[in-house]
């Protein structure tokens, strides 16, 4: 278990100059059609980011969590993948979010941290901005619990313990579970299920 507390520059900020965004102007855009599913960008901290590319592993591995996940939910909650969360600078685009509700419940807004009991990242070519930028970000919403599915270390890191809003946003709790172990599944603070990290990798 490890406390992260070191202030590191965004990785998106290593990539060629963008400007920055308010999400009303980027929700505008997105609306008005000017950005599409096309574009595969995601507005973090306010800049429009492009997305980590994918590849086979990363997307398949997407599929196997979701066989994994889906049927342990209790009633109340639903699984969605690759959809927006509503945060105060940044419009991330999560690989699994676990949500309160039923089919229509996003219809006419995206879900906020609020709404969300756990928020999974797929990482490979895309591990130091889960590792940092993404973790940063979500425990600046407060999302209670945050995974990582290290496809090149073969582990599941579990993020607890939210900062909240502060300079250096941060999750308190960040604990590793290797292929041999089990994560608990916890929802509103509550273990509702235990699942083994080898059925979470591929």
């Amino acid at each position: 278990m490890s406390t992260a507390t070191t202030h590191v520059t965004p990785t998106f900020l290593n990539e060629a100059s963008i400007p920055k965004f308010s999400v009303a102007r980027y929700d505008r855009m997105v609306s008005d059609g000017i950005l599409s599913p096309e574009d595969r960008v995601e507005l973090l901290e306010n800049y429009v980011v492009l997305k980590m590319p994918h590849d086979p592993i990363h997307d398949g591995t997407i599929d196997v969590i979701d066989d994994a996940i889906r049927a342990l939910l209790p009633k109340g909650w639903r699984l969605r993948c690759q959809e927006t969360l509503a945060l105060s600078d940044s419009r991330p685009e999560p690989d699994l979010a676990v949500c309160r509700g039923h089919s229509r419940t996003y219809l006419t807004r995206h879900p906020t941290p609020a709404d969300v009991g756990l928020i999974v990242e797929v990482a490979n070519t895309s591990l130091l901005r889960d590792q940092q930028d993404k973790a940063r970000i979500y425990a600046r919403g407060n999302v209670a619990c945050y995974w990582i599915v290290n496809l090149d270390d073969r582990r599941v890191e579990v993020h607890t313990q939210p900062s909240g809003p502060c300079d250096s946003p941060a999750y308190a709790s960040v604990t590793h579970y290797a292929a041999t172990d089990s994560v608990p599944l916890v929802l509103d603070g509550v273990a509702v299920a235990s699942v083994s990290v080898a059925d979470l990798l591929p």
